[in-house]
């Protein structure tokens, strides 16, 4: 059972990418894609394991995968999830692996628990998700086992809400993701990363995240904002993501053939910045 792995150090909203401190970039695999959105989404164990082998061959630092049974649904149940695991460890996968543990796999807050204590094959982090009901108990289990946590908090668009705790919301309202997450006790920074989705590459909403707690930060966005949230985080020396979880595109508008050819693209734009950063 592989332990968890040190996240990266705290990204600055106002330092770029360097050449000696250079951007993470993780891919996500498959998200909550099915078999209809094309032939570059990894479904069954043989293709995750060799998506994600050229994916990292491609330079990706990170794998997510969001496990699946033999019918395609997505699942924690701790046999998918063990086997997994094993298989794209047992294949050479050697970079730290994420596995998603939302409302997808198993809509029930009690449910996600159970599956997540009852895991025998751990993968390195877990993402959660600040706007689904029991993230913080279920972050809170997370770590209990040795799981680092990724804090996916959405931020811009309708979904994202504001940035401050939700000052202005009105007496009863629900809190936000961000401040559900600001309002969780993060008492072990050293394996909890806060996951920014961002609806758009807004520089006004990452400047304001400098006040959040000392954790490192990724930035990350869906479909036609993707790119542009990932130069952004490439200047601003944030973590990175791609990956058809997150965009069937390359920056160019061509369908993306797979995991691999996002990844390189990537990698591209982030050394881009790294050597804009450096001049």
């Amino acid at each position: 059972m592989a332990g968890p792995v040190p996240a990266e150090g705290r990204a600055s909203a106002e330092r770029p990418a360097s050449a000696e401190a250079p951007v993470s970039v993780s891919v996500s695999l498959n998200g909550a894609r099915g078999r209809a959105e094309g032939g570059a989404v990894p479904l069954t164990p043989p293709e995750v394991v060799e998506s994600a082998l050229a994916a990292v061959a491609a330079g990706a630092g990170e794998v997510l995968v969001h496990p699946r049974t033999p019918c395609g649904r997505e699942s924690l149940s701790p046999r998918v999830v063990g086997a997994l695991l094993e298989a794209m460890r047992g294949a050479g996968v050697s970079v730290p692996l994420s596995v998603s543990a939302g409302i997808g796999a198993e809509p029930d807050p009690a449910g996600r628990l159970e599956r997540v204590r009852s895991w025998t094959v751990l993968p390195d982090r877990a993402v959660v998700h600040f706007a689904e009901p029991g993230a913080e108990e279920l972050a809170r289990a997370l770590l209990a086992r040795g799981v680092a946590v990724d804090a996916v908090v959405p931020l811009g668009g309708e979904a994202g809400g504001r940035l401050a705790a939700e000052p202005g919301a009105g007496p009863g309202s629900e809190p936000g993701p961000l401040a559900r997450f600001l309002a969780w006790p993060v008492r072990d920074p050293a394996r909890i990363r806060l996951a920014v989705e961002l609806a758009s590459a807004d520089p006004a909403l990452v400047a304001g995240l400098r006040w959040l707690p000392p954790v490192p930060l990724q930035l990350f966005g869906q479909e036609a904002a993707a790119w542009p949230v990932l130069r952004l985080a490439a200047r601003c020396g944030a973590g990175a993501r791609t990956g058809v979880g997150d965009v069937l595109r390359l920056p160019d508008g061509r369908p993306a053939r797979s995991n691999a050819e996002l990844v390189a693209a990537a990698r591209e734009i982030v050394g881009a910045s790294a050597t804009a950063g450096s001049r």
